[in-house]
């Protein structure tokens, strides 16, 4: 069985139902399938229309940033470089940031969060037809031969491959990074509390309404029908990822698509992360390179780095940083 997952989002009804809430603001929801999901963003403001067109704006932008550089999306920037219609593109400011981010990540974990990671990814057919063996140590080997992030040589704003078999996934990022530049449309505009998801990655502008801080309840990885409990963001983004998520089974054993590059096999140790910050983009990227780390790692750089981190392992035992608000489901 191959299994996505939803994050939830837990409006309080029980304000609504009391009539506070709009009694000034109208909620304005909607939602596109972008990025191979649904995006969903919520805005309260006095002018819905107003709000209609910011919301429209900001779908446009998570758009633009999908067709630009998703690398499952035919004609863009990294999808004509892995499939070798071109040897180099030429990037703006936007794309040198991004890929200099990647970078840092990358050295952040010790060469561990690697985004050329797709011929693994492949191999064990995650999102394809289920494969019925596990597969083999050729298989892997031949795989991990083209995993190298140091090959993604950026020269300026020039972006190209130092080796032919080099491919760049946007999987673990980019939607990451477009709901942190529809937030920045949407404030922009005027708009002063919202709520974005994009199932992994979650933003918000300031809180709501009614000043209390957005609920967002956090799925049980071990039974994600499950709540593990709530988190609160008031002006801040939120990356999960967790053995959960996607994953495939075979004879019975289930294997995770968070992947070991020096093994090719799905990382041990963690069942899931939670990172905030103020910015989804990183928290998208963090929350999947933590994953490869040793926990007192993580709780280190969190500290330093003014993140909030909530790690559950294979035990479900939860380790978190003081500052993470985080109420356990009763």
């Amino acid at each position: 069985m191959i299994r996505k997952i939803l994050a939830i989002i837990l409006l309080p009804i029980f304000i609504l139902a009391c009539g506070k809430e709009n009694t000034e603001s109208k909620k304005i929801q909607g939602d596109k399938f972008l990025f191979g999901t649904h995006i969903a963003i919520t805005i309260y403001d006095k002018d819905e229309a107003a709000a209609k067109k910011a919301m429209e704006a900001a779908f446009n932008e998570i758009e633009r940033i999908d067709h630009k550089y998703n690398s499952k999306v035919k004609g863009s920037l990294i999808e004509q470089l892995n499939s070798g219609a071109v040897k180099k593109v030429t990037l703006d400011d936007e794309g040198v940031y991004l890929i200099q981010n990647l970078k840092n990540i990358y050295e952040l974990s010790n060469g561990y969060y690697d985004v050329t990671i797709a011929p693994v990814l492949e191999v064990w057919n995650f999102g394809e037809k289920e494969r019925s063996d596990v597969p083999s140590f050729t298989e892997l080997q031949e795989a991990l031969a083209k995993v190298d992030f140091t090959k993604v040589i950026l020269d300026g704003n020039e972006l190209y491959y130092a080796q032919d078999d080099i491919e760049l996934d946007t999987g673990s990022f980019l939607k990451g990074y477009a709901v942190e530049k529809a937030k920045g449309v949407l404030k922009d505009m005027g708009i002063e509390s919202a709520f974005i998801s994009s199932i992994s990655s979650i933003e918000t502008i300031n809180t709501k309404p009614d000043g209390k801080s957005w609920r967002i309840g956090i799925e049980n990885p071990q039974d994600p029908k499950k709540l593990l409990g709530i988190v609160e963001l008031d002006n801040q983004g939120m990356g999960v990822s967790g053995d959960y998520q996607t994953y495939i089974e075979i004879n019975g054993k289930r294997y995770h698509h968070i992947l070991d590059k020096s093994t090719g096999y799905p990382v041990e140790g963690k069942k899931m992360i939670v990172v905030i910050s103020d910015n989804a983009f990183l928290s998208d990227m963090y929350s999947t390179a933590f994953f490869t780390m040793h926990t007192g790692e993580i709780m280190e750089f969190a500290e330093k780095n003014n993140l909030e981190v909530l790690i559950v392992d294979n035990n479900m035992n939860i380790t978190r940083t003081e500052g993470m608000k985080f109420e356990c489901a009763k």
